[in-house]
């Protein structure tokens, strides 16, 4: 069973995300997407200063089992890439919820009450 966090916000394509203080957004990958990809081996992440359309396709996650698209859960401006992360992508596998990917700065903060809750997450990965 994944491990899904009661105060985080999550999307149908499997992206968490925290809203911090400042009203920024944190996004990484959910427990369920690391362990469906299997070993993770690589990361493509978006630079800071691109614009973002919600749902836009905006980096890649390569696992040994599959590659796949990382979705902008809102729109807005990358404001920070985990460069960390990138070098060490094999910590997406040992913690998916502390190894974010980037951060957001979204264009209406609003947009991210259309976010699942972690229960709404769970109903939708138990289908």
């Amino acid at each position: 069973m994944s491990n899904v966090p009661a105060d985080l916000k999550y999307t149908t394509s499997h992206e968490w995300v925290r809203v911090e203080a400042d009203g920024s957004l944190t996004i990484g990958v959910t427990d369920h997407a690391q362990e469906a990809l299997g070993d993770v081996v690589f990361l493509e992440l978006p630079e800071a200063g691109r614009q973002l359309a919600a749902k836009e396709a905006c980096a890649v996650i390569e696992s040994v089992k599959a590659a796949s698209d990382i979705y902008a859960p809102v729109a807005g401006e990358v404001i920070a890439a985990n460069q960390d992360v990138a070098d060490a992508p094999e910590s997406v596998n040992a913690d998916a919820y502390s190894a974010w990917l980037f951060k957001l700065k979204p264009a209406n903060a609003a947009d991210v009450d259309g976010l699942l809750d972690a229960a709404g997450y769970t109903a939708e990965t138990a289908q």
